[in-house]
């Protein structure tokens, strides 16, 4: 038998004065199952109508269009839509003295989500407990509080635009055609799909998620055993310097502008696959996009060179506006996903130089390179903007 909640479990669960529990269900949003029995939706009618109330729609408006038949929230009942989580039980204070985890890194899990930040007293959500259990664990085995506050933003910010592309995507293939069609709210909503399809794309994105941590925990493997090895003196570790790629496509600006947005959209989405592809198949991966272009780590400059001459045809190939790349070689500092220092300036620097259809290298890649593959041209020692001192370039090409 499913829960049921009393009106005054319901504003608990939901965060509301028991007033507003009790106003809703006289405007008729609200419909309890039996006298003082709510059902789950209900706690979600009651979080999405104060969404609402907040957004300027007024309840009395959404209450006469049920009334009318023109809105319906009974879409709220499907099980997609637990995502709209209650409060638990206990607050944030509550929840530091019972862990040990310190308080301000608990009530950093709502800051990491990007919403605001809580005091001491408020009440947990319940889809906030599990990581609680994850800050836990690290802080009973003695994890530094910073790396777990680093990779917590890390998780917030990138299901964030996760969770952003994923409505955007059910608005233009299932919500906007529904209006079109003259489809009333609750067909709009479309609760059947979304029981179905929630399920595969968790799944989906799971998967992929599995993927990534194979081949990051691979990487992880990896060095440990050089590191054991090299300690123990039966390996002897080579010094691989990773080179930092930056790849821009020329007239991107301008282009968008002359096309519009869903134009722009769909040619930042052909050159992402390009790229990707390129640059996943020979050991490099994307580390972020920058409006007009992408940056990559290559663990080997070598593979770096081929990848960017390949980037460069393929895009060339489709038809597609040219670009120009630089490439550095050196050390880099790894954080929060990203990589920062003084070799991702300089490959920055190196491509900003590079004219449209040039791979330009430093001297670092073409030493690290050493590959009879490749031919380097010498540009000879240059001024880069922003760069203290000149700085001695190559064009690289296939010999």
């Amino acid at each position: 038998m499913a829960t049921t909640y009393s009106a005054a479990e319901v504003a608990s669960r939901a965060g509301v004065d028991p007033g507003e529990v009790a106003r809703m269900t006289e405007l008729g949003i609200l419909a309890p199952e039996a006298p003082d029995r709510y059902a789950a939706g209900d706690v979600r009618r009651v979080l999405l109508a104060r969404s609402l109330d907040d957004a300027g729609i007024r309840l009395e408006d959404v209450a006469a269009g049920i009334e009318r038949g023109d809105v319906s929230l009974a879409f709220l009942d499907a099980a997609a839509y637990e995502r709209f989580s209650m409060l638990a039980d206990e607050t944030f204070r509550q929840a530091s003295d019972r862990t040990g985890v310190s308080l301000e890194q608990l009530m950093m899990i709502r800051e990491a989500t990007g919403l605001a930040a809580p005091s001491p007293e408020d009440r947990l959500r319940e889809d906030e407990l599990p990581i609680v259990r994850f800050l836990e664990i690290q802080a009973h085995e003695g994890f530094r509080p910073l790396a777990a506050e680093r990779l917590l933003r890390v998780y917030g910010e990138e299901t964030r635009r996760i969770a952003e592309s994923e409505a955007a995507w059910w608005n233009t293939e299932v919500i906007e055609p529904a209006i079109a069609a003259g489809a009333s709210t609750e067909e709009v909503g479309n609760a059947a799909l979304s029981d179905r399809i929630s399920p595969l794309a968790e799944a989906a994105m799971l998967a992929m998620y599995h993927a990534q941590q194979g081949r990051a925990w691979t990487a992880n493997i990896v060095e440990g055993f050089e590191q054991v090895l090299a300690n123990a003196g039966i390996h002897s570790r080579l010094p691989r310097l990773p080179a930092i790629c930056f790849l821009d496509i020329t007239g991107y600006t301008r282009l968008t502008q002359e096309r519009g947005d869903d134009a722009a959209a769909e040619l930042a989405t052909t050159v992402a696959q390009l790229v990707r592809r390129s640059s996943v198949q020979h050991g490099g991966k994307p580390i972020k996009w920058l409006g007009d272009g992408v940056m990559f780590h290559f663990p080997d400059p070598g593979p770096g060179v081929r990848a960017a001459l390949e980037m460069l045809e393929s895009l060339a190939a489709a038809g597609l506006p040219p670009a120009h790349v630089g490439l550095h070689s050196g050390p880099v500092l790894f954080q929060e996903g990203d990589y920062f220092g003084q070799t991702v300036n300089l490959s920055a620097r190196v491509a900003e130089y590079a004219r449209p259809g040039e791979v330009l290298v430093s001297k670092a890649v073409v030493e690290a390179a050493g590959d009879d593959a490749f031919a380097f041209g010498d540009i000879g020692a240059v001024e880069l903007k922003g760069v203290a001192g000149p700085m001695h370039l190559f064009r690289a090409a296939l010999a």
